[in-house]
């Protein structure tokens, strides 16, 4: 059984390369931020705080749809001119806080939405879900949202020509020994919202496929916590496999089968508490 990857660790494992990183990493699914908005999670003016924002993929997007204020933490020091390029475009009052979210220091009860897009499973669940309470005001929301690189119960052809490679590497809490993911393991999600005090828990999930050249596969998988932590030599040599494996198996043409889901859960509103 491999290892898991620390979470102090993790924290700083994403800025190798962040134009990259930005480049290449996925695009959450428009019905993400539609289904924020549906909800009334975020509206126009909500006070908002996103956790470990790395290249600011959802960032850019919880502004367009309202997020004023909005506080993004991101521990990785690398990430932070591309995210002080972001919100310096905005319009709205935002600040960028350079630290773990465990060490944040942020007032009680500030925020209407507390957003973590692919990042919550580098924080321990439990004590990190109470701070999210403590920071939310009453009927506010936590809304935490992940691409899975897995679609429970389909075939991943690239999955499968690549695990003698992947298969040893120390693995990202995002990835249980068990074989399901973090973020698709619904019942325990669920549960420790609830354990949380949040309510009204709803879950959402979409599946789609992305597709990468042979380089675009090297550009991505040089983004994984797994692969960064390698020595520079045996990341490149290993990186070198994968895209020889797209090419050769492949014809340069790779399609992974990919899970988006979103859990959106509310703390009690005064009238309910």
């Amino acid at each position: 059984m491999t290892r898991p990857i620390d979470r102090s660790e993790g924290r700083a494992l994403f800025g190798l390369n962040p134009k990259a990183y930005d480049a290449v990493r996925p695009e959450y699914p428009a019905w993400i931020y539609e289904r924020l908005r549906d909800s009334s999670a975020l509206v126009d003016g909500s006070a908002t705080l996103e956790i470990g924002a790395g290249s600011g993929l959802a960032t850019r997007h919880l502004l367009e749809h309202g997020a004023d204020p909005l506080i993004v933490i991101e521990p990785d020091a690398r990430f932070a001119p591309l995210l002080e390029s972001i919100l310096a475009s905005s319009a709205a009052d935002c600040r960028l806080i350079r630290a773990s979210f465990e060490d944040a220091q942020l007032d009680h009860a500030a925020f209407d939405l507390v957003a973590a897009a692919s990042a919550f499973h580098w924080i321990e669940q439990s004590a990190g879900l109470r701070k999210i309470f403590y920071l939310l005001r009453p009927g506010g929301y936590v809304a935490l949202w992940w691409n899975v690189f897995q679609v429970l119960g389909r075939h991943d052809a690239f999955h499968e020509a690549t695990h003698s490679l992947l298969g040893q590497l120390a693995r990202s809490p995002s990835g249980e020994a068990q074989g399901i993911p973090f973020a698709l393991d619904r019942l325990q999600r669920e549960k420790a919202l609830g354990a949380a005090g949040f309510q009204d828990t709803q879950y959402t999930e979409s599946h789609w496929t992305l597709t990468l050249s042979t380089v675009q596969v090297g550009t991505l998988y040089e983004g994984f916590s797994s692969i960064q932590r390698l020595p520079e030599d045996e990341r490149r040599r290993l990186l070198e496999a994968l895209m020889r494996i797209s090419d050769a198996r492949f014809d340069g043409r790779v399609e992974r089968h990919m899970t988006t889901c979103l859990y959106l859960a509310a703390t009690p509103t005064i009238e309910s508490a």
